[in-house]
């Protein structure tokens, strides 16, 4: 049986607070999905023939790439972003928002005659969603984008990427990131079994799959925390070096090369739970580059992705550092 490990101090690891002290930002390059989310509130989805009452739409800037970019910027780090949007209305406004949240958009870039990434987000009661994801300009990241961007790969701490954008560019990133002693932190968001087939997972440091992604790259059920480790297992033996499995309501489950730990999850009453992996991703990624030994910065994470769960919309919830901080002093350790 996985280890569940006692509650985790507060205090921030000393090497963490010297990378802080030193004035040193995280430099973080995110590769991925830039979308417009269309969120329609209802009491429960549709079932298949049937027509359902919504209670308003709203639409927010998504996209796993960018969510990620988002949360990674807010959280304290000098975030680029590499991926496209389309030559419609939307495009210039995803593009504009993220330049607002801080973020580097020199590497955005138009794809011409091409409509922006759209998810189409039904939101229950209860903050569950089902979505439905339109790539639209995210189709078009090539390996030119992967290789004007080099320059800023090897000087960046971390390199994160969700599977919203080709997989042949998702595996020339890993390729190069391996090669130039980046850290890589793959979100497995979308995962098929074309990841596994290209070998996806023997090529990053950070593999961080919830309990569907983890099935589809394993062919193994995940229903509970020993599944989950099973799955695990499975991946570190496809040549991931950590493996940190998104549990949601049961928080997170780590395997990699220093041991494995179960990761608590904070009881909360979401809102919407759209986003609250990215938000997890992010300041997973952050928290490493800062020193954060795995199960310290998988309790920022839980934290994190808590926070994302208590606000409508996906970049509209992603946290910042003192939002996280203080969450985790108010909650003292996860339950």
């Amino acid at each position: 049986m996985p280890r569940v490990g006692p509650p985790l101090a507060l205090e921030a690891p000393a090497d963490a607070i010297s990378y802080v002290e030193r004035g040193m930002k995280p430099r973080v390059l995110v590769v991925g999905s830039i979308n417009m989310d269309l969120i329609v509130r209802c009491r429960r989805v549709p079932k298949r023939g049937e027509t359902a009452h919504g209670e308003g739409l709203r639409t927010a800037a998504g996209g796993k790439g960018a969510n990620q970019a988002v949360a990674c910027s807010r959280l304290g780090a000098s975030t680029t972003m590499v991926g496209r949007v389309g030559e419609d209305e939307f495009g210039p406004r995803l593009r504009a928002g993220l330049e607002g949240e801080g973020v580097n958009v020199e590497h955005v870039r138009i794809a011409p005659e091409a409509s922006s990434g759209a998810a189409l987000i039904l939101l229950e009661e209860g903050g569950e969603n089902r979505i439905v994801v339109m790539g639209g300009a995210n189709a078009r990241v090539s390996a030119d984008d992967v290789a004007a961007a080099k320059s800023l790969l090897r000087e960046s701490d971390t390199v994160v990427m969700p599977l919203e954008v080709p997989l042949e560019v998702v595996r020339a990133v890993a390729v190069e990131a391996r090669a130039l002693g980046v850290r890589s932190v793959l979100d497995a968001g979308a995962a098929g079994q074309d990841a596994v087939e290209m070998g996806l997972p023997g090529l990053v440091d950070v593999l961080s799959p919830n309990e569907t992604e983890a099935e589809v790259l394993t062919g193994r059920p995940v229903t509970d925390l020993e599944s989950a480790a099973g799955a695990a297992r499975r991946l570190r033996e496809m040549g991931a070096r950590e493996v940190v499995v998104k549990l949601g309501d049961q928080g997170a489950y780590w395997l990699g090369e220093a041991g494995e730990q179960h990761v608590p999850a904070f009881p909360i009453e979401p809102i919407d739970t759209t986003a609250a992996g990215d938000a997890f991703t992010g300041c997973l990624a952050v928290s490493l580059v800062e020193g954060v030994p795995m199960p310290h910065a998988i309790r920022r994470a839980n934290a994190a992705g808590a926070l994302a769960c208590l606000c409508l919309g996906a970049q509209p919830s992603m946290p910042t550092a003192e939002a996280v901080a203080e969450f985790l002093r108010e909650r003292g350790s996860a339950a």
